[in-house]
C-alpha cells in the first residue's frame, strides 16, 4: 500500500481515547499499527496498560550507533460538534489536496509520515542508519496518564540519545519549523455550591447568594482589564525571553494579521508589553474552558440554581511548577468566594513546560534535516500547546526531544474539519529519512 492509502486506513479507526465506547476502536488502531511495523521487518510488542495499549518497536540495535526514540500517538480527540463537519469525521475525504478527517493532523498524518519514511528506508537499504526505538501510545489526548510509569518501568529498554516527535506545527506552508519549547499545563474544575435545592428566584432572590452569579464573579477576577492574571505570585517564576528569540520571532512576519485571519476575532487582546507570538509561545495564561449552571432550556425558568461550575486551564512556561500554580489558584479562589457559597475544587491533569537549546549539536542536526527537506530558512519557535510527555522523556530517560512539526496553522486540529495536506505527508517522509541520516552522522 502507498503512504496515502496507509494514512486513509489509519484515519478510519475512531480511536477516541477519552470515550469508553471507542475503546475497541483504539485497540483496533493499535493492532493495525503493530501489523504495519512488523510487516516492515521491525520487532514490535503491544504493551497493556490500565488504559490503552502502548506499542514499542525496534530495529536491530548495533553498538556504536546513536539511538533515536521516535514517539507518536494514535488516539484522537472527540469529533463534536458533529454538525459542523463538511464530511463524516471518520471517513477521510480529500478536497483540494488536503485530507479531512479527525486525527488527520493530530497525530496520524504526522505519525504515518514517519512510519512510511522508515518503510521506504528499510525496503531500500534493509536497515536504518541509527538504532531506532518506536514508542506509540493511545492516551496523549487525555494527558498520557500511563506513559511516565511505563517509561520508568521500561527505562533500560527505552534508553536513547534523543527523542524525535512530529506533533507540532509549522509557521507556514513549506517552512521547516523546529519547536524548541512548549508550554506546560495545569487544569482544575470548580463547583460553586449554594442552597441544597433550586430556589424560586422571586421568593428567595435577594436573600440567598446565586451560585451562577458567584461563579461569574470569580471568573471575572482572574484577569485585569488588559488580560494580566491577577492570582498573587502567578508570575514569580516566569523568565524573560532572550533577545535572540524576540528578534527571530519578529522576523517571521506579521503574526497579528495571521492570528486574526485564522481565528476570525475582531481584534487581539492580551498581556501588554508582548507581541502576539510572545504571548502565545512564552507567556503563561489562565483560561476559562467552560462555565455553566442554572436553567438552559427554551424560555424562562425563574430559579436560583443550587450550583454552578467553571473549568480552568493554565498554560505555563519553563520554571513554573503546575502543582504550585494550582495551589495558588485554589487559595485565590477560596479567598475571593463569599461565605454564602461553598467551593468544591477538583484538580485535573498537569504537565511541565519544556525548553531545549535549538543550537546544540542535536538541534543543529534537526535544522539540517529541515533545511534539506523544505529549503529556505528554518523557523525556530516555541509553541503554546502542551505535550506533557516531552518533559517526562527528559526526567526519566535524560533525553532531549526534537519537535519537528508538519501541521499547518489552518489544520484545525481538535476542531471540526481537521485536515492535513498530502504534500506534508510526502514532506514528512523525506524529513524522516533526512533526520535519521543527520542524526547518524
Amino acid at each position: 500500500m502507498s503512504a496515502l492509502d496507509d494514512l486513509l486506513t489509519c484515519l478510519r479507526f475512531a480511536s477516541v481515547s477519552t470515550d469508553s465506547k471507542h475503546r475497541g476502536d483504539v485497540r483496533a488502531c493499535a493492532e493495525w499499527l503493530m501489523g504495519k511495523l512488523t510487516g516492515m521487518g521491525l520487532t514490535a510488542q503491544l504493551h497493556e496498560t490500565p488504559g490503552h495499549p502502548i506499542i514499542v518497536a525496534k530495529n536491530k540495535h548495533i553498538a556504536g550507533r546513536r539511538t533515536v526514540l521516535l514517539y507518536g500517538h494514535y488516539d484522537v480527540q472527540p469529533v463534536e460538534p458533529v454538525n459542523e463537519w463538511r464530511s463524516p469525521p471518520f471517513e477521510p475525504t480529500i478536497r483540494d489536496g488536503r485530507i479531512y478527517c479527525r486525527g488527520a493532523t493530530d497525530n496520524k498524518g504526522q505519525l504515518i509520515a514517519h512510519v512510511s519514511g522508515l518503510a521506504e528506508t528499510l525496503a531500500e537499504h534493509g536497515d536504518l542508519p541509527v538504532n531506532l526505538t518506536i514508542l506509540f501510545e493511545g492516551e496523549e489526548e487525555i494527558g498520557s496518564p500511563n506513559l511516565k510509569p511505563f517509561l520508568e518501568a521500561h527505562r533500560e529498554e527505552l534508553a536513547c540519545d534523543v527523542v524525535a516527535i512530529s506533533d507540532t506545527g509549522m509557521v507556514g506552508e513549506g517552512i521547516g519549523t523546529f519547536t524548541y519549547g512548549l508550554r506546560g499545563i495545569a487544569c482544575m474544575e470548580v463547583k460553586v455550591h449554594g442552597p441544597t435545592i433550586d430556589l424560586h428566584s422571586g421568593i428567595f432572590g435577594g436573600a440567598i447568594a446565586n451560585p451562577v452569579t458567584m461563579a461569574a464573579r470569580l471568573v471575572a477576577t482572574l484577569h485585569d482589564d488588559e488580560g494580566r492574571v491577577q492570582i498573587p505570585c502567578f508570575y514569580d517564576d516566569v523568565n524573560d525571553l532572550q533577545d535572540w528569540e524576540r528578534t527571530s520571532w519578529a522576523a517571521l512576519g506579521d503574526g497579528d494579521a495571521e492570528t486574526l485571519s485564522l481565528t476570525g476575532s475582531p481584534a487581539l487582546f492580551g498581556e501588554p508589553g508582548y507581541t502576539e507570538r510572545e504571548r502565545r509561545w512564552a507567556r503563561p495564561t489562565a483560561e476559562v474552558n467552560g462555565i455553566g449552571g442554572g436553567y438552559q432550556g427554551e424560555g424562562s425558568k425563574t430559579v436560583i440554581a443550587r450550583e454552578a461550575f467553571f473549568k480552568l486551564s493554565f498554560r505555563l512556561v519553563p520554571s513554573q511548577d503546575p502543582e504550585r500554580i494550582l495551589d495558588l489558584a485554589e487559595a485565590y479562589l477560596k479567598a475571593k468566594a463569599p461565605a454564602a457559597v461553598r467551593l468544591e475544587i477538583k484538580r485535573g491533569h498537569t504537565g511541565m513546560a519544556y525548553l531545549t537549546d535549538p543550537h546544540s549539536e542535536l538541534g543543529q542536526a534537526a535544522q539540517r534535516a529541515l533545511l534539506s527537506t523544505f529549503g529556505g530558512d528554518v523557523a525556530l519557535i516555541r509553541e503554546g500547546g502542551s505535550i506533557p510527555i516531552v518533559q517526562a522523556f527528559k526526567d526519566v530517560l535524560n533525553a532531549d526531544t526534537l519537535l519537528l512539526g508538519l501541521a499547518l496553522p489552518d489544520c484545525q486540529a481538535h476542531a471540526p474539519n481537521e485536515n492535513f495536506p498530502i504534500a506534508n505527508l510526502e514532506a514528512g517522509i523525506r524529513l524522516n529519512k533526512a533526520l535519521l541520516r543527520e542524526l547518524a552522522a
